[in-house]
Parts: structure tokens; C-alpha cells; sequence
């Protein structure tokens, strides 16, 4: 009969600082780095928002024909598209002044999954209200620059550039405020992951 012994082998550690893995996100390893960046950004999408709705509402421009009881005017107001963007703005820069106390709760508390899952679910509809609202905006601003041939519809753009001027830049800022929620939405998840 066969017997089996066994043998140990003892192994060091080959250092003796202990091994870590490395944080991809934040600097800290409590996530009072995501939540800090992720205030961060909703104070830069207030502004985008901010900016996206004033400069639509403050968009019009008066364009004198023979004289100047015979005008030709083109405002926000006249177009139905741009009065939706004007309050989807209005609504998401006043949600996300409304979520500053949620974020600063994460910075606060980073461990607690709450706030951060609330966060994610109103961030996503700010989102996709803030892409519509961008999407129709920008496709009514594409029609002023260069018309549509098919159905006689001709481009304003060239009789009022101070009107077009603005609306595309309120198009170009609620675009830039969609970025910023879509990073919000990652970080978000990301941060909910990691607890």
C-alpha cells in the first residue's frame, strides 16, 4: 500500500505594504470625490440651462420693410417648438437647483445609496426632457437657416441674423447641458456600484 504525505510550502509576501486596488473615479476612497465632481457639474448644467432659456426668451428681432409701421418681426414666441424648449429649460434649471441639496447630502453622507438613487432616476428625465426639448429646437433652427424647398418654406436666416444668432446659440448651450447630464447619469451609477 501506497502512503501520502504532504508537503507545505511556505510562501513570503514578496512586499510588506499592503496591496490596494486603484480608484478610477475619485481620489479619496469614501466617493467624496464623485460627489464633490458631481456637484461640480450640476452647478455647470444650471448655467447651461440658465443660459439656454434667456437667451431663447430674450430672442427677437424687428425687421423694418418699406417703414416702420410696416415691420416684419420674428420672435421665440411665434414658434410653438421654441416655447417648449424655452419652458423644458426653464423646468430642468429649476430641477437641478432643486437637486443641489441631494448632491450636497452625497458629499456629505458618500455611503448613502438614497439620495444617489434618486439623483439617477430625476437626472435620466432631465435628461431625455432636456434632449427633446434640444432635438426639436434644433431641427426648427435648421429649417430657419436653410428652408425647405419641398414644402416653400424659406430660410429667415439671412433677413434675421440676430434672431437666428441667438436661438442657435440656446440650441448649442442646452446641447452642452445634455452632456453634462449624461455624465451625471454615469457618475451616478458608477458611484451606486461601487457601495
Amino acid at each position: 500500500m501506497m502512503t501520502s504525505e504532504s508537503t507545505a510550502i511556505d510562501v513570503p509576501e514578496s512586499s510588506s505594504a499592503p496591496k490596494r486596488k486603484a480608484s478610477l473615479m475619485a481620489a479619496s476612497g469614501d466617493g467624496k470625490g464623485i460627489a464633490i465632481f458631481d456637484f461640480i457639474l450640476r452647478l455647470g448644467a444650471i448655467v447651461c440651462a440658465l443660459a439656454a432659456a434667456a437667451t431663447m426668451g430674450t430672442s427677437d428681432e424687428d425687421l423694418p420693410f418699406f417703414n416702420q409701421f410696416f415691420q416684419f418681426q420674428a420672435s421665440y414666441d411665434d414658434i410653438p417648438t421654441f416655447q417648449f424648449f424655452l419652458i423644458a429649460m426653464a423646468m430642468i434649471a429649476g430641477y437641478l437647483v432643486l437637486s443641489l441639496p441631494f448632491s450636497i447630502v452625497s458629499i456629505v453622507r458618500p455611503h448613502a445609496a438614497g439620495p444617489r438613487i434618486v439623483l439617477l432616476i430625476f437626472d435620466t428625465v432631465a435628461l431625455a426632457l432636456n434632449i427633446s426639448a434640444a432635438a426639436a429646437a434644433a431641427d426648427v433652427v435648421y429649417l430657419a437657416h436653410n428652408g425647405n424647398a419641398t414644402t416653400n418654406w424659406f430660410a429667415i436666416c439671412q433677413q434675421f441674423g440676430d434672431f437666428c444668432r441667438k436661438v442657435s446659440g440656446a440650441v448649442v448651450a442646452s446641447f452642452a447641458s445634455s452632456v453634462v447630464f449624461m455624465l451625471l447619469v454615469v457618475m451616478s451609477g458608477l458611484a451606486l456600484r461601487r457601495q
